[in-house]
């Protein structure tokens, strides 16, 4: 099984794990629609450049990629609206009126909403331990909902960034039908569509814009825990499939939540840390579970970047070293080995 998804997806949820402490510090001067819009402008603006120094550096780099086809502009449109518009908003509300502690914790959820999504209406296969490990966390993002000092439940700000999670978690399986396409291509579009959209309504609702350093560290952050993680996640979601890309993302909250001490200073209470150990069981629930059984997969021909793994043995016209884009034929094969509901593995069970 290959490792590299893996990575992917940490890597992935550590950069956007630690935009809550971060942004809570910037929605202070900057409106939450704002400061959304900007974040998503940072992620086009950073990898517009990064792609201006592949195309000097490594241009045979980019035929390794497949680019998005009209079939696709659905998923992605419905990815940019959920992803990229509702749920960043919504996430940048909550942040007003709930910790960053706590907010990174409630991340968590992302992945719980990804599989469920994924499961129900995609039809991932999903065992006892992704129920089980979905069980933990939404207990704990139920305990992050209490005001302990008050004796009562605080719905508004947690319930903001439920909602975030939900679209995301929409989001993620939609991103997930296009995902063996060029993932710096899908952000890219992401990024310039959901910023202008986020920022322009700012502007129209004469919300508070400061044009001081403001906007700079909202581009900077954008460009790291939005632009470049989503690529990261993008590749995630080829080599595991939408509920497990969500589960492993939720590696980069925990991380968030000890930005949020750090960076913002806050203090760690007996609930927030029965909170932490439920989402810690059901993570490692999660990154410990295994599938593997006789599965066929049927005779077809598509296009698509990849390397040479097991569903890759084909012949090539020209020699052909590390990951690469044509069409190929995959014959029909029945076999069993370890897998991931990833692109190659949708199938009944």
């Amino acid at each position: 099984m290959d490792k590299k998804p893996l990575l992917y997806v940490m890597l992935s949820g550590a950069l956007f794990g630690i935009s809550p402490a971060i942004a809570k510090l910037l929605v202070a001067d900057i409106s939450p629609v704002a400061l959304a819009g900007l974040l998503y402008l940072g992620a086009f603006i950073g990898l517009f450049l990064f792609t201006s120094l592949r195309k000097v550096t490594a241009s045979k780099a980019l035929a390794r990629t497949t680019p998005l086809e009209k079939k696709d502009l659905p998923w992605l449109a419905g990815a940019i609206f959920t992803g990229g518009v509702v749920a960043p908003i919504a996430l940048m509300i909550g942040l007003t009126v709930v910790s960053g502690f706590a907010t990174s914790l409630l991340l968590n959820l992302e992945g719980v909403a990804t599989a469920i999504i994924a499961v129900l209406v995609f039809r991932e296969y999903a065992g006892k331990r992704l129920w089980f490990a979905l069980l933990f966390m939404t207990l704990a993002g139920i305990l992050l909902t209490w005001s302990p000092d008050q004796g009562a439940i605080n719905l508004m700000g947690p319930m903001l960034i439920v909602i975030a999670m939900i679209c995301w978690g929409v989001d993620n399986n939609l991103t997930q039908r296009i995902s063996n396409k060029d993932p710096i291509q899908i952000a890219q579009l992401k990024g310039i569509i959901a910023g202008t959209t986020s920022l322009g309504l700012a502007v129209l609702l004469g919300m508070q814009i400061p044009l001081d350093a403001t906007i700079l560290y909202a581009l900077i952050l954008g460009s790291l825990s939005y632009g470049l993680s989503l690529v990261l996640f993008i590749k995630a979601l080829e080599g595991l499939g939408s509920s497990r890309t969500g589960a492993f993302f939720s590696f980069g909250p925990f991380i968030g939540a000890i930005a949020s001490i750090l960076i913002l200073g806050e203090s760690i209470t007996w609930l927030l840390l029965m909170a932490t150990l439920l989402m810690i069981v059901g993570v490692w629930m999660l990154l410990t579970e295994r599938h593997g059984h006789m599965h066929r997969h049927e005779r077809t021909t598509h296009l698509h970047a990849h390397g040479f793994d097991l569903h890759h043995q084909h012949a090539h016209q020209e020699q052909q070293k590390g990951s690469h884009s044509h069409e190929h034929t995959h014959e029909e094969i029945v076999h069993s080995h370890v897998h991931w509901p990833d692109q190659y593995h949708i199938h009944d069970h």
